[in-house]
């Protein structure tokens, strides 16, 4: 099972009304098909009443095995259903990589 595989399938628990993870491994100088850098951008009721720094720790509570192993970078997005909708359903993009000698 590829790392995006398994941060999918971990998330699900969260019980997302959308959830979208995305390799961002190619914008970074690493070698082809890697799986180091991620963007997630969730959306779920379970952030209800959350300040940011907690539903965080929530994400990174779930996805400990693969922080703590090929995950090198990990961008969060996360929203209730009415923070989604106030945006638009859109979320930030990444900002192009500045290091690894690029």
């Amino acid at each position: 099972m590829t790392v995006q595989a398994q941060i999918e399938q971990k998330l699900a628990a969260l019980a997302p009304e959308a959830v979208r993870v995305e390799n961002e491994s190619h914008m970074h100088n690493v070698p082809a098909n890697s799986e180091t850098h991620f963007k997630v951008t969730l959306v779920s009721d379970i952030f209800d009443g959350l300040m940011p720094v907690k539903r965080h720790q929530k994400i990174y509570a779930l996805l400990a095995d693969e922080l703590s192993g090929p995950v090198h970078a990990l961008a969060l997005h996360l929203y209730t259903p009415l923070e989604w909708q106030a945006r638009g359903g859109e979320r930030p993009d990444s900002p192009n990589c500045r290091g690894g000698g690029q």
